[in-house]
């Protein structure tokens, strides 16, 4: 498709649903009402790309499971140009091979839009599934008598990825960066 586009602005239209997603192999968007317009402009020399994204995804709530519809509304643009080989080293500009004739740019929205979701998919407080709030309420009066529901959700809320402790690691891996280590030690 790229090679065949005249010079100057082209306009091209999306809309994303769950299948979209489903193909992409997500199983975190349940749902999706998104609409991509993509203006392109190319110049003889390179395609000068802009993603507008709009619309919602519906994720999972992480507190009480129920569909949670977040908003999108984001932009991206890149640069496109051929070159010898394929190189997305940067994310201003994509090198494709002269080789090819298409861009698929199913990735690059996708891409986007996964950007444009928080890291948390939480309900405001107060809008949460009120039977799961009853049930924590339950398992609360059975604890020690804390505010174990209102603990939980203080909990949720101050969580900070940077407070996360170290991943496990494969001992085999391990066992290889001990002789690494022992050796450079020697």
């Amino acid at each position: 498709m790229l090679k065949s586009l005249a010079k100057g602005d082209h306009t091209f239209e999306y809309h994303l649903d769950k299948q979209f997603f489903v193909n992409m192999e997500n199983t975190d968007v349940r749902d999706a009402d998104v609409k991509v317009v993509l203006n392109l402009v190319y110049n003889g020399t390179f395609y000068d790309l802009t993603f507008d994204v709009t619309g919602t995804v519906t994720l999972l709530c992480d507190r009480c499971l129920d569909n949670l519809d977040v908003p999108i509304d984001t932009q991206y643009h890149v640069v496109v140009k051929f070159g010898e080989s394929y190189d997305d080293s940067s994310d201003e500009m994509l090198v494709i091979p002269e080789s090819d004739n298409y861009l698929n740019v199913a990735y690059l929205i996708y891409d986007t839009v996964m950007l444009a979701i928080p890291i948390k998919h939480v309900h405001p407080l107060g809008k949460c599934n009120r039977a799961m709030s009853a049930l924590l309420k339950k398992h609360r009066s059975q604890a020690s008598g804390d505010d174990l529901e209102n603990q939980l959700i203080d909990e949720m809320d101050d969580m900070d990825v940077s407070d996360q402790s170290e991943p496990a690691t494969d001992p085999r891996w391990d066992a290889l960066k001990k002789l690494q280590d022992d050796s450079e030690n020697n």
